[in-house]
């Protein structure tokens, strides 16, 4: 791998990639729209927006990070800041064109929304207080362009999933100085809430739409999810400082997909479920070449 590659996937926290395949498919097998063929393209659209977002990240970030940061590529030198903005750009409109070309119209409304949620994260929001609430939103929408013409039937994967983001996000933001002991709290009481909205069949969801299977599945899922970020979080809970607050950012990041995993089995498709949990282990393992955070 070249010097430039390693820089470029750097930029996009190209790892970080993996805790986004499974947004849209949740979305798609809540909607019932699994077993259509283009359904399966959609992935590749929300990984394009996500490493959108990241390369546009560090060049918003460029000025602090030369502060903060100094070893990320636009600050070492490694990246020039017209590169990392063509390549958000680029990376943008290819999520969209993709969204359009697999979903029709209503992905390309849904994926554009995202797209511009993600922009306005990056270079409005991301300095104030609402910076968890639009990554939040982001993720939902991630979630949502899966569903097609049926997103009510996605709410709750959705939810889910913007809940999550929502604590990892305001855990982040205490990585370079640390965070508060209520800030970590909130993080965990994110990461239950999820896990109950994963694992716990909904009044007007017969336990049979997923099977025996699948509700066993998804209860694995919810309860490794717990498990691995809930740890994270409470360590940050008994000691709030950067390192804890990296930690479980990361941690985070990569236990979305084991809750992933678990709405899957929950919508009756616990053989993709166990697929996609094979990226947790990969995730992590690359995480230490190319930082996902």
């Amino acid at each position: 791998m070249s010097t430039k590659v390693r820089s470029l996937a750097r930029l996009v926290r190209l790892p970080a990639a993996l805790s986004v395949l499974g947004d849209s498919l949740t979305g798609a097998a809540a909607a019932g729209r699994l077993r259509e063929p283009r359904t399966w393209a959609l992935p590749l659209s929300s990984v394009c927006l996500y490493w959108a977002g990241m390369a546009l990240n560090d060049y918003a970030d460029r000025e602090l990070d030369a502060v903060e940061r100094p070893e990320r590529p636009i600050p070492s030198g490694a990246v020039d800041p017209g590169e990392a903005l063509a390549v958000a750009s680029g990376l943008s409109v290819a999520g969209v064109g993709v969204a359009a070309l697999a979903g029709g119209r209503r992905a390309a409304l849904v994926a554009s929304a995202l797209a511009v949620t993600v922009w306005t994260y990056d270079l409005v929001l991301k300095p104030t207080r609402l910076s968890p609430v639009g990554m939040a939103t982001a993720r939902g929408l991630d979630v949502l362009l899966g569903a097609g013409d049926r997103p009510g039937c996605a709410v709750r994967p959705a939810v889910a999933m913007a809940v999550h983001t929502l604590g990892v996000t305001a855990l982040s933001r205490g990585e370079v100085h640390g965070t508060r002991s209520e800030v970590a709290a909130g993080s965990l009481a994110c990461t239950l809430a999820g896990a109950v909205v994963a694992a716990r069949p909904a009044r007007e969801e017969p336990t049979t739409r997923r099977g025996a299977v699948g509700e066993v599945t998804a209860g694995a899922f919810a309860g490794a999810y717990v498990g691995t970020v809930g740890q994270a979080q409470g360590r940050a809970l008994a000691d709030p400082g950067a390192e804890h607050a990296r930690e479980a950012t990361g941690v985070g990041i990569r236990g979305m997909i084991p809750l992933q995993a678990a709405l899957l089995a929950h919508y009756g498709a616990p053989e993709l479920a166990c697929a996609l949990a094979v990226g947790a282990p990969i995730a992590s393992r690359a995480s230490k070449r190319v930082a996902m955070t």
